[in-house]
């Protein structure tokens, strides 16, 4: 069984910062991708930014120059920081893994419960 913890998250002026954090515990094979996607009222939920088990690194161009995720990839842990915050950004962060479970399994998708980021104006 995996389980993704998040902490971080909350309310904060347009120009802030905030920093979300995810763990994962259980069973986490070397070959995964964490990452965050986030999901706004009434919109699909979007990818954010991810980064491999061996440090490759994807961002949404919405958040390039801003956000900036990290990992301990020992610790099966992966931050986000978010600068420069805008009220687009408001919206339910969820962290994502990504875990290569062999094949045919391939990669199987895990996620935490989110955590909320209001930006307000």
């Amino acid at each position: 069984q995996v389980q993704l913890v998040e902490s971080g998250g909350g309310l904060v002026q347009a120009g802030g910062s905030l920093r979300l954090s995810c763990a994962a515990s259980g069973s986490i094979p070397n070959n995964n991708i964490m990452g965050w996607y986030r999901q706004a009222p009434g919109k699909q939920r979007e990818l954010v930014a991810t980064m491999t088990s061996d440090s490759n690194i994807n961002y949404a161009e919405f958040v390039r120059g801003r956000f900036t995720i990290s990992r301990d990839i020992a610790k099966n842990t992966v931050d986000l920081q978010m600068n420069s915050l805008k009220p687009e950004d408001t919206a339910v962060y969820y962290c994502n893994a990504a875990l290569w479970r062999g094949w045919p399994k391939g990669y199987i998708t895990y996620w935490g419960q989110g955590t909320q980021v209001t930006v307000s104006s």
